[in-house]
């Protein structure tokens, strides 16, 4: 059923890559690579945001800023947005640089209210 979510995500997006669902404690529930993309490990790309999106929420409660929504990380030959669904768990979209960042964003908050009741 996750996996239905992330594929859909994926496939709609051109450029996109890989889609995952991932605990913070860095453990994947499922993810999704789109074929041709395969060199792309999403489970390690997962497992080092899931590091990085705890080190971001503690530095947003210090902050007093409020809760860690979204997160993103562009770098020259990818992009991953993370969207956090709750405090257990996160769902992130990987895409080339030259997708649409805007319909990436759209289509992560499209399927949050699922996988979270499926959660």
């Amino acid at each position: 059923m996750f996996r239905d979510s992330l594929q859909r995500m994926v496939d709609r997006l051109a450029g996109g890559m890989a889609g995952i669902l991932m605990g913070f404690d860095g453990i994947s529930v499922e993810s999704y690579t789109k074929e041709g993309e395969e060199s792309l490990d999403i489970q390690t790309v997962g497992m080092e945001l899931a590091h990085a999106v705890v080190q971001m929420r503690k530095a947003a409660d210090q902050l007093e800023t409020g809760r860690l929504r979204e997160l993103t990380l562009k770098a020259d030959n990818l992009v991953v947005l993370v969207y956090l669904l709750n405090d257990d768990y996160f769902v992130a979209c990987a895409l080339k640089p030259e997708a649409s960042f805007g319909k990436a964003r759209y289509l992560m908050k499209l399927i949050a209210p699922q996988i979270q009741a499926e959660l």
